[in-house]
């Protein structure tokens, strides 16, 4: 219940059929690609085999997690276009490393016989003592530890507010699913529910806005709506704006050094493929980060008196308003694609750090695979 109690998210029973169609579908992936796993590389980093389509949408599902369906419409929605910039600094992050690091990395990896990150840090600087390997290792363990839970409380947030179960009940529910089919695929599972997780985000990301901004009433009432409550669409001209424009920008700074993403450079079959892969990738995440957007500037005009820490669940209550119950379950598993892609990524990079790089380095060097 949001407010003054108008706004009531109505699970019905096909939105339910639909969550469990799309649970079973994603551990049908698992159990498929169970058996293709036959060695450390092919279940690390799918045996650098991975196709320009495949490795596009995964990097970009995988990174564009529960933030940009909740977080993001919801920033918009609270402050207005101001916070616009957080995308376009996206999206200037995302081409820059497609074009900066994606096909060195792919090269020198393969050179240097590594499949992990801190393996090729190790190779790549000579150090002889091993100690880089293992920092490496220790620093994505314990971030993304904290990375994943943020993504676990969203999943918790989501099918709490869907399905109005217990918030704790929640969190296991999303987290054994996604631990299950990460477990039995390994990176094939991960990069193919990405890739179909992908998809399912940008329909949502076009589709609903699209059907919310005729419900509306188009722009003039957004525009009416945003005079009303002061979310100015273009920031004061001030120090303040200028360095407020800085600091969301920079967010695009991060893509640099995410290694769920650089492990799909790492893993496409060839770098001639990584041209082709690019060009997916930017055209997705430019029709993503501008849906986003959109999502919360209809919002504005569709719900005028959100309470307090509910701005994130716009995009939640706008899918219940203009969608058939049916398609509504469709979209609302692409919300909890987004934040699955991101987990099952991050996920397996722990795992691939703890165990390649901690424990067979560290503590017992001849560990079978």
């Amino acid at each position: 219940m949001i407010g003054d109690s108008r706004f009531v998210f109505s699970m019905s029973s096909p939105t339910l059929v639909t969550f469990v169609i799309y649970f079973v579908f994603l551990l049908g992936i698992g159990f498929y690609f169970y058996r293709r796993s036959v060695s450390i590389e092919d279940y690390l980093l799918g045996g650098r085999g991975m196709g320009a389509w495949v490795t596009a949408l995964s990097a970009q599902a995988s990174d564009m997690s529960g933030w940009l369906l909740m977080a993001l419409p919801g920033a918009v929605y609270a402050a207005g276009m101001g916070q616009a910039w957080i995308a376009i600094g996206l999206f200037i992050g995302t081409v820059l490393n497609w074009k900066l690091v994606s096909g060195r990395l792919r090269v020198y990896t393969q050179k240097t016989n590594t499949i992990t990150l801190p393996c090729f840090f190790e190779a790549r600087f000579g150090d002889p003592t091993g100690l880089l390997r293992v920092l490496s290792a220790i620093v994505i363990l314990f971030f993304f530890t904290i990375y994943a839970s943020a993504h676990l409380q969203a999943t918790g947030t989501l099918l709490e507010s869907t399905f109005k179960v217990r918030y704790e009940i929640a969190v296991l529910i999303g987290g054994v699913i996604i631990i299950l089919y990460t477990f039995l695929g390994g990176f094939l599972a991960v990069c193919w529910t990405d890739f179909f997780q992908g998809a399912l985000m940008v329909l949502a990301l076009t589709v609903v806005p699209a059907l919310a901004y005729i419900d509306v009433g188009g722009a003039e009432t957004i525009s009416e709506t945003m005079t009303d409550i002061q979310k100015s669409l273009i920031p004061q001209a001030d120090k303040s704006a200028l360095l407020m424009i800085i600091s969301t920008m920079a967010w695009g700074l991060g893509y640099f050094g995410q290694p769920h993403i650089l492990a799909r450079f790492m893993s496409i079959k060839s770098p001639g493929k990584l041209t082709e892969s690019m060009t997916i990738a930017v055209v997705w995440v430019f029709f993503s980060l501008a849906g986003a957007v959109v999502i919360g500037l209809v919002g504005i005009g569709m719900f005028d008196n959100l309470a307090d820490g509910e701005e994130e669940k716009v995009f939640i209550y706008m899918i219940d308003k203009v969608m058939h119950p049916w398609l509504a379950g469709i979209m609302l598993a692409a919300i909890l694609s987004a934040i699955m892609s991101t987990i099952d990524s991050q996920l397996l990079v722990s795992s691939s750090a703890l165990t390649e790089d901690f424990y067979q380095k560290a503590i017992k060097k001849n560990a079978s695979q």
